[in-house]
């Protein structure tokens, strides 16, 4: 790899994939962003600020990260599971259209958007991948336990727009690999309210997450473009 960008390089996941690229890929060019431009100190990231509401500045940072050449890797590390008015619902009495459609342009809109401009700069000569962030709950026929409507149905939608996007990039790129990416329960601000529930052996520092989902990316290939993966290098089914 020569060329990768991360988006939404100040999360937990994020940062730990800038962080670990840019220490085991040194001579590699790391385009890293997220809502506010900051110094890492590492002289193979460039960081930049982009408005994800706004699909303008969303194509422009696409044009930026391929400005002199082709993107080898893009990583989608965006993502909402709650905030300080929203959390999973447990029952159709909490749902409402607001959060629905909050959940949904994070989850689901945004990276359909950065789907639409980075997957066109992948680099054609060899394989390249457009990897987003995406998790198990999604899967429909591995729902046994209800509840989280609006982030399982977001993250089914997304797990829908890879699975399209993949179809059409392999017209025009053969070696394109477009996945998601189930990165497990991962200590961050994400899982803290949920971190209770979880075994400890399935609580995952977000360097360890990193290191395994990347693995799993390192053996991919372009016939299992379309599909989401474990961080155990496990298929999803949808």
């Amino acid at each position: 790899m020569k060329n990768i960008a991360i988006i939404g390089s100040s999360g937990a996941l994020g940062n730990a994939f800038k962080v670990h690229l840019s220490k085991s890929h040194t001579a590699l060019k790391i385009h890293a962003f997220s809502r506010s431009k900051h110094d890492d100190g590492a002289g193979n990231i460039t960081n930049y600020a982009i408005d994800y509401a706004d699909e303008k500045s969303i194509e422009e940072c696409a044009s930026l990260a391929s400005k002199d050449e082709p993107l080898d890797l893009v990583i989608v590390a965006t993502g909402i599971l709650h905030n300080d008015t929203i959390m999973p619902e447990k029952s159709l009495r909490d749902l409402s259209a607001e959060k629905l459609r909050h959940i949904f342009e994070v989850n689901t809109i945004l990276p359909a958007l950065l789907a639409k401009h980075f997957i066109p700069q992948l680099n054609r000569d060899k394989r390249s991948i457009f990897a987003a962030l995406s998790a198990r709950v999604g899967s429909i026929s591995d729902n046994g336990l209800g509840g989280w409507y609006s982030y399982r149905a977001s993250k089914a939608a997304l797990n829908m727009i890879i699975k399209t996007a993949a179809i059409e990039a392999a017209r025009r790129n053969k070696q394109a690999v477009i996945v998601g990416l189930h990165p497990g329960t991962v200590q961050s601000e994400l899982s803290k309210p949920f971190q209770s529930n979880v075994a400890e052996d399935k609580l995952f520092t977000p360097e360890f997450s990193v290191s395994k989902m990347l693995g799993v990316l390192d053996k991919l290939e372009s016939d299992q473009s379309g599909k989401c993966f474990a961080w155990d290098g496990k298929q999803i089914d949808p």
